[in-house]
């Protein structure tokens, strides 16, 4: 892990410089997303979405599980949580299959990093959400069927 920018933020003074260098345009707040992957949030399929993040046709696996309600009162914030007990995990996406774009997060993690997140995701309808897991070099896939009542995304 990088402890210098942590360091750097911790003291008044290296926040107060980047607040400034920010502030000029010198540095810009984008500089931080140098991994996002531009292609697979703006795929609109399933498949150009598995494609953009390389993941060809992952093997469904009872390792990963994906867990929030079975029914989600409000699509605009659905509690989604992944896991994976499969050694070596270091990316954990979540795909809404119904969504305008199917990819709804994606988190690297480094190595030796439990491989749980949670978030909240917007659903504009009644859809599966799939877990992507890639451990190994290889893509692991799990699925559960979350039923919206009133849409999030324009519902």
């Amino acid at each position: 892990m990088n402890n210098q920018r942590r360091n750097v933020l911790k003291s008044g003074t290296g926040a107060a410089v980047l607040g400034a260098l920010a502030a000029a345009g010198i540095i810009k707040p984008g500089v931080a997303l140098a991994d996002w992957n531009k292609a697979a949030f703006e795929a609109k399929s399933m498949a150009d979405t598995l494609k953009a993040l390389g993941a060809g046709a992952p093997v469904e696996s009872k390792d990963v599980q994906v867990t929030g309600p079975d029914i989600a009162e409000n699509g605009a914030v659905v509690p989604v949580g992944v896991a994976s007990s499969i050694a070596g995990t270091t990316m954990v996406a979540i795909l809404v299959e119904k969504n305008p774009n199917a990819l709804a997060a994606s988190f690297t993690l480094p190595e030796g990093t439990e491989a749980n997140v949670q978030t909240r995701v917007k659903m504009g309808q009644t859809s599966n959400v799939y877990a992507l897991v890639k451990a190994g070099g290889k893509f692991y896939m799990a699925t559960k069927e979350i039923k919206v009542t009133l849409g999030g995304c324009g519902g």
